[in-house]
């Protein structure tokens, strides 16, 4: 009888359906039992304590009771460094730029500018720039050195090791929980980060699903509304915890909506098996400050923070624009938010909330100050009130905010469409406008359903 390779190999995958889900972990099982056999009967060594104490903290960090609020914990506590953190750094950073904004603002009314070259330039395009920088670089140097921190301590294994069994659930791969880890951070860097995944369809599902946590360009929006929302009715000293934990709530509604996706897509246009993956526990480590810095602030926060810069720029320019185009007795912005003024309505949200999206897909960060440069009739971007009681009133009292609004606002701020950077990014990593197209209309699409569907049960019920 004459078999040839490919025989074998049809053979083979006839038979994989039937082999049990765990045949693969078995096998490694085996392997492992068999070296360590070998290595005892060829091997004499002293008591490594070491080793027994790193089997000790997995035992409790990688444990089914203890691992996952661990996790959580950790997170809690980066978030809340975040958030404590940041505010002081950003408004230090944003004096500073926005006093060479008006430096260069006044040189070129002293040498005689017309009024728009000066105002397109320093009011929109650079502006735009100092607002990125000013609120996206603090959130990164805090929130990536930490990150960058546990994974060089060697905890991040763990982190994949103990959400494994959730991702295989939803037939994904148990390494996308590293890289939904670093879109916290920035979903560019999250995407990018799908390249430890080795296979194509997997890999696809982790970075159409990466959108879904909130990166740094979005936790000002968050914290905002968790802090003037929520917060402001407890006690002063208790204000950062309890925004910290509005925004950590806010966070585990996206990772299970990252679930959710995932199921769907690896059922549908992604249909197939989630391959198995020996995950070997690195032993702790010492972590290395220098590797960390380096690591943190050179390969990921300006790498990140450029690619913002280049689609902040036009940005700017279009708020600018629309600010200074007038139509009557209002100005163009003010015009269009009206016109989506009953859309935005229908989803518990109004129409400067959708303008301020729409101008802010280069960069998440502007959404905040195209709000309130809309509600104040403003000429260019402004910070807007400068106390959360002035700011509440602005949005409250002077714009008809609801609760409602502030819940489907961290709703569509969680689940709307990636920003530019990081539509640009699964673009090139796919090489390919479908998936790119896709990723918007789905992560679109998913805020436009779960906003209508929250304010429409809100009114049902008469919370509104």
């Amino acid at each position: 009888m004459n078999i040839q390779p490919n025989d074998i190999l049809a053979k083979a995958e006839s038979l994989r359906n039937s082999l049990s889900t765990g045949f693969r972990d078995e096998i490694v099982k085996s392997l492992y039992t068999e070296a360590e056999n070998i290595a005892k009967r060829a091997v004499k060594t002293a008591t490594d304590k070491k080793y027994d104490f790193d089997q000790r903290i997995d035992r409790l960090v990688t444990s089914p009771y203890a691992g996952l609020p661990i996790m959580l914990g950790l997170l809690g506590i980066i978030i809340w460094l975040t958030v404590s953190g940041a505010n002081v750094v950003s408004a230090a950073i944003a004096t500073v730029l926005f006093s060479v904004g008006d430096f260069g603002r006044g040189l070129f009314n002293q040498i005689g500018m017309p009024w728009w070259i000066t105002g397109f330039i320093w009011d929109g395009v650079y502006l735009g720039l100092a607002w990125v920088v000013s609120v996206m670089l603090p959130p990164m140097m805090i929130f990536f050195p930490a990150f960058t921190f546990l994974e060089d301590l060697g905890y991040l294994p763990r982190v994949a090791f103990n959400l494994d069994w959730m991702f295989k659930k939803t037939g994904a791969h148990g390494k996308q929980s590293l890289t939904m880890a670093m879109g916290f951070g920035c979903n560019a860097a999250g995407v990018i980060a799908t390249r430890v995944i080795d296979s194509p369809r997997e890999r696809l599902i982790a970075i159409l699903t990466n959108n879904f946590v909130p990166c740094n360009g979005r936790f000002p929006t968050l914290i905002m509304l968790a802090t003037i929302f929520v917060a402001a009715s407890f006690p002063p000293a208790l204000t950062s915890f309890i925004a910290a934990g509005t925004v950590v709530g806010v966070v585990l509604i996206g990772i299970a909506f990252t679930f959710l996706m995932s199921w769907i897509l690896s059922r549908t246009v992604l249909k197939g098996e989630a391959s198995a993956f020996t995950l070997e526990l690195p032993p702790y480590r010492r972590p290395n400050i220098s590797r960390i810095l380096y690591t943190s602030i050179i390969d990921r926060t300006i790498f990140v923070l450029w690619r913002a810069m280049q689609t902040a720029a036009p940005a700017g320019a279009i708020i600018w624009v629309l600010a200074n185009i007038h139509i009557g007795d209002s100005n163009l912005a003010r015009a269009i938010a009206d016109w989506l003024n009953p859309f935005g309505l229908l989803l518990g949200l109004d129409g400067v909330i959708l303008l301020a999206y729409i101008i802010a897909i280069p960069a998440n960060e502007i959404v905040v100050p195209t709000m309130m440069m809309v509600y104040m009739g403003a000429g260019m971007m402004v910070n807007g009130p400068s106390s959360n009681n002035e700011i509440f009133n602005l949005l409250v009292n002077g714009n008809g905010w609801t609760m409602l609004t502030a819940i489907n606002l961290m709703l569509f701020a969680l689940l709307h469409n990636p920003c530019a950077t990081t539509i640009m990014t699964i673009y090139k990593e796919t090489k390919s406008l479908k998936w790119a197209t896709l990723s918007v209309v789905m992560t679109l699409g998913t805020a436009f359903v779960v906003t209508f569907l929250t304010a429409s049960i809100a009114r049902l019920l008469g919370w509104v």
